[in-house]
């Protein structure tokens, strides 16, 4: 038997993910998560003892090399490609008025 989920859940569900449903569209998502339950209800009757609880489903590694100290970059060899350049800075764009700043 799914679990009763009511219209009046899901205009909160909607408000609260500020979406702006039609009362059909409401009708149709109260029985799809209903089914949805339905489901969860069945995953927990699954037996689970004994199971090692997992973050991820396959063996993950860290495939970033090792961080070890190297000198860094001149200001020559760091602004060699930059398109625009100005007093051993790269020149870029203005993003923002000068009011826009908070």
């Amino acid at each position: 038997m799914a679990a009763v989920i009511d219209e009046e859940q899901v205009w909160h569900i909607a408000k609260l993910a500020r979406l702006n449903l039609s009362d059909d569209e409401v009708q149709l998502f109260a029985g799809q998560l209903a089914e949805i339950f339905a489901y969860f209800r069945i995953l927990d009757t699954v037996d689970t003892e004994g199971v090692e609880p997992l973050a991820h489903a396959l063996a993950v590694t860290n495939v970033l090399r090792e961080d070890e100290p190297a000198d860094s970059l001149c200001s020559e060899k760091a602004l060699a490609n930059a398109p625009q350049r100005e007093q051993g800075f790269f020149r870029v764009p203005k993003v923002l008025d000068q009011g826009s700043g908070t």
